[in-house]
C-alpha cells in the first residue's frame, strides 16, 4: 500500500501511523521532520507544483516498495506557511523485518528532500529568502543513486 498526501494542514502523526497497512509487517519506520528556528527563522513557507510532486513522491514510493518488498509506504508533506517546531513531513514504511523498513525511510526522506519539486522560503524579521538544497542533502541522497531503481529526472 502507498499513500501520498501533500497539503497545508497539520500533520496528526497518530492518525498517520495507524494507518499504515501492518498485515505481514515486522517492523515499522517513521521519521519526522519539524521546521527549525534557527537563525531566526519565524516561518518557512513551502511552494509546489500540485500533481507533479505528488507523481514524484509517489515514484519515490513505489521505487522503495520494490526494492524493500514493504507492506505500506506513507508519505505526507506540508506546504504553505509554517511555524518553528511544526511538522513538515512524515515517511513512514512497514515491511517484514525491521531492517528493511529502516533502510527504505532513510531512502525516502534523503530523497524526496533533493529530487521533490518543493521551493522553500525562509522568513527572518521583515525578509524573506529562498532557500538552496543543502550540500548535506545532496550527499544523502547520492548514496542511494548507485543502489535505487532509476533516478527520476
Amino acid at each position: 500500500m502507498i499513500r501520498v498526501s501533500v497539503d497545508t494542514a497539520p500533520i496528526d502523526v497518530g492518525v498517520e501511523l495507524a494507518g499504515i497497512e501492518e498485515s505481514g509487517a515486522g517492523g515499522i519506520a517513521s521519521f519526522i521532520g519539524v521546521v527549525r528556528g534557527e537563525d531566526g527563522v519565524t516561518c518557512l513557507e513551502l511552494e509546489h507544483y500540485p500533481g507533479m510532486t505528488e507523481a514524484v513522491l509517489c515514484d519515490l514510493a513505489e521505487q522503495a516498495m520494490a526494492r524493500w518488498a514493504l507492506v505500506s509506504a506513507v508519505i505526507v508533506h506540508r506546504v504553505g506557511p509554517m511555524q518553528p517546531g511544526e511538522r513538515i513531513v512524515l515517511v513512514a514504511t512497514a515491511a517484514a523485518h525491521r531492517a528493511a523498513a529502516l533502510e527504505a525511510c532513510a531512502f525516502l526522506i534523503d530523497r524526496l528532500k533533493t529530487d521533490a519539486p518543493f521551493w522553500k522560503r525562509e522568513h527572518r524579521g521583515g525578509a524573506a529568502t529562498w532557500v538552496d538544497a543543502r550540500q548535506s542533502d545532496i550527499a544523502a541522497a547520492s548514496r542511494w543513486s548507485g543502489q535505487a531503481l532509476p533516478v527520476p529526472d
